[in-house]
């Protein structure tokens, strides 16, 4: 896994075309700190008000350097790492299928989505909007977790005990077969418990009330900070250039009254009262 951990430091890819600088590099310079169980510095753990899904907590750099190395070891590591560094959405995640996956272009087509209603329960739908229909470009690093992931769905499949060594290149899985099944079966896991799973997690390495969304809203905050153009960021996460824009605009408000609190507590220990 260190192994990995240096890959993704090669970059990220973005939608249409070359890795930009802002890539994994300098999201992962501290992956290797894991969380203490307490409240990550700088991190304010106020859940976001209603209606305001899109504008909710955004990590800086290392704060989502320390979130994403500490899943490494669990089982939503490559879910989250997924989530982190492509900022596709949850159900879009749990709807991809490896055939989605093309390691030899690096990329990630995303064309459906699970969603679990009360009537229908868990069913496959198409993306809210055609914009949603789309083809993100991984970083190397990204490719080598999916591979390693893929690798292991494969060793059931052709009869290879864990812990053998053995090539399973000529090793084909269903067209049908998804990335990220459930544990129980085989079948599309229940997105509220993947929410429910990360947030626990997420509060035990110091970060209460992070959503499974917020990594979404993180990546494309990263992107835009870095000076990636909105019109890029926008195709790479299925969103309306717009939208994202208005998104953006509220998490960098919420964003600098956070930094004016955290100003005043350091004014108040120099200045005094007045």
């Amino acid at each position: 896994m260190d192994a990995l951990y240096r890959a993704l430091s090669d970059g990220a890819g973005t939608a249409n075309g070359p890795p930009h600088p802002y890539g994994v590099q300098c999201v992962l310079q501290g992956c290797a700190a894991q969380g203490s169980g307490g409240r990550e510095p700088g991190y304010s753990g106020r859940s976001p008000s209603p209606g305001s899904a899109d504008a909710a907590t955004s990590l800086d750099q290392e704060q989502l350097a320390t979130l994403v190395g500490g899943f490494r070891g669990t089982a939503l590591f490559p879910i989250v790492a997924v989530a982190a560094f492509t900022g596709a959405r949850r159900g879009e995640i749990l709807a991809l299928l490896w055939s989605d996956f093309d390691p030899a272009s690096k990329s990630l087509r995303i064309e459906r989505a699970l969603e679990d209603t009360k009537s229908l329960g868990l069913r496959i739908k198409g993306p809210k909007t055609e914009r949603g229909k789309r083809t993100i470009a991984l970083d190397e690093g990204l490719v080598a977790l999916l591979s390693a992931e893929r690798n292991k769905a494969l060793r059931p499949v052709a009869g290879i005990p864990a812990g053998a060594d053995a090539n399973v290149s000529l090793v084909t899985l269903p067209e049908t077969s998804l990335i990220f099944p459930s544990p129980a079966g085989g079948g599309p896991r229940r997105p509220r418990n993947v929410t429910k799973e990360f947030a626990r997690h997420a509060a035990k390495i110091g970060f209460p009330k992070l959503r499974f969304h917020d990594l979404r809203g993180t990546h494309e905050t990263l992107l835009l900070n870095a000076g990636v153009p909105v019109h890029v960021v926008a195709a790479r996460c299925g969103h309306d250039p717009a939208v994202l824009l208005r998104s953006y605009a509220r998490r960098m408000r919420k964003a600098d009254s956070s930094a004016a609190a955290i100003i005043g507590a350091l004014s108040k220990s120099v200045l005094g009262n007045r």
